[in-house]
């Protein structure tokens, strides 16, 4: 028996025999050989291909929580021993054993687990740090994602909340909300209040909404409607105001903009979203909490008194001259005028009254030759000069009598 120090000839064998040759390396030479000998040799390639599965392995546990320790002091004295060539213990040191092959310092013949080869720890370092500066890249941009991430899944979470809850619904399908306003409609007892600021209904519009409606009064549901003044305009929308007007429906008009809600029974009610900026224009909430739906219905209440009764008839063709009370404008014309005055684009005053250019365009020219001002700026002066600027438009305190 040699002494504790020598290797088996099987040993040396295992590895150090270089293809075509016939010679063994020495003992001492084995560590150095492992990259060093030349290329297509036995060793390089059962060494490459350790060190080629072990890289593969600290890949796969790139988030693994041993991966990512330093190397441990009894893994440091096993590496001194392996490369004196010192005996090694399968058992008692299999945990630094595993240590050095995680970090490509070691490679073990399977049929001698107790010889393990040295490798150089310079080579494996810089594999080492190129894995681990890998790990540092895939972490940060995983850092980088997660804000986005999270706001995705939100967004889903969200709707979900929506949906779930008992409060109120968000509805994006134009489809979804339709048939749920059908539903609900169709099941109306007493009150069905709408308020449609969306300009002229189309023919198919106006079929859909003689049908609902008109089932409704037939049941003995009070209905009432609210438009944009506009909508005089419309031959289309006056045909449907005067078939249902007499069945029984009330109409009136604002010149005002207003929000567009359908309110059933003071129990439900559907408005448009204000909440999700990326829905369609056509998403709706369907609201069940009976006073937040109280409150669509008051604020429908105000726009109600403040609006002037229609039957379906256009708008009058005739000058306006001065009225009962002695005022010479129309609401119309004061709300232009007093955007005037405040110094607003007619582009803005003709999007906040639903009108276009040409029709703003038109109602100042009447408001020029009825105040007898030949410039813009001298209509402004003529009308802070004139009393109907302190006509007070606003609706009536619900405490007031209303019309």
């Amino acid at each position: 028996m040699g002494e504790p120090g020598d290797r088996p000839a099987d040993a040396a064998n295992a590895f150090e025999t270089v293809s075509g040759t016939g010679t063994e390396t020495a003992p001492e030479n084995r560590t150095a050989d492992a990259y060093e000998h030349p290329s297509g040799t036995e060793t390089e390639t059962a060494t490459a291909g350790a060190f080629e599965h072990a890289s593969a392995s600290g890949t796969a546990d790139a988030f693994d929580a041993e991966s990512a320790k330093e190397l441990s002091p009894e893994a440091v004295d096993v590496y001194g021993r392996v490369t004196r060539h010192e005996p090694i213990d399968p058992g008692r040191d299999a945990r630094a054993l595993g240590e050095l092959r995680r970090w490509g310092l070691v490679i073990t013949d399977p049929h001698l687990p107790h010889l393990p080869i040295a490798l150089d720890p310079q080579e494996a370092g810089r594999r080492r740090l190129d894995e681990e500066l890998r790990r540092m890249a895939a972490r940060a941009a995983l850092a980088a994602r997660i804000p986005q991430l999270t706001d995705e899944l939100g967004l889903h979470f969200e709707r979900a909340k929506w949906r779930s809850g008992r409060g109120s619904e968000f509805l994006g399908e134009a489809e979804l909300v339709n048939a749920r306003i059908e539903q609900a409609v169709g099941r109306a007892r007493a009150e069905l209040l709408t308020a449609q600021p969306g300009g002229p209904r189309t023919g198919a519009q106006r079929a859909a909404a003689e049908e609902r409606d008109g089932a409704a009064l037939a049941r003995g549901v009070h209905v009432r409607s609210l438009y944009l003044d506009t909508g005089r305009d419309d031959a289309t929308t006056r045909a449907f105001v005067r078939t249902m007007t007499g069945r029984g429906a009330q109409f009136r008009t604002q010149v005002t903009q207003f929000q567009r809600c359908v309110v059933i029974d003071r129990r439900q009610a559907f408005i448009s979203d204000h909440v999700v900026n990326s829905a369609p224009g056509h998403a709706s909430w369907h609201v069940r909490d009976r006073a937040v739906v109280a409150f669509i219905a008051e604020v429908f209440e105000e726009c109600w008194r403040r609006a002037d009764p229609w039957h379906g008839d256009p708008h009058s063709e005739s000058p306006r001259s001065a009225g009962p009370d002695g005022t010479r404008t129309t609401l119309l014309q004061r709300e232009i005028l007093r955007d005037m005055a405040r110094g607003i684009e007619q582009r803005l005053t003709a999007q906040r009254l639903g009108i276009g250019l040409r029709s703003l365009s038109k109602e100042v020219r009447a408001l020029r030759q009825l105040f007898g001002a030949s410039t813009l700026q001298e209509l402004t002066y003529q009308w802070a000069l004139s009393d109907e600027r302190l006509i007070d438009d606003r609706p009536p305190h619900p405490g007031r009598a209303s019309a």
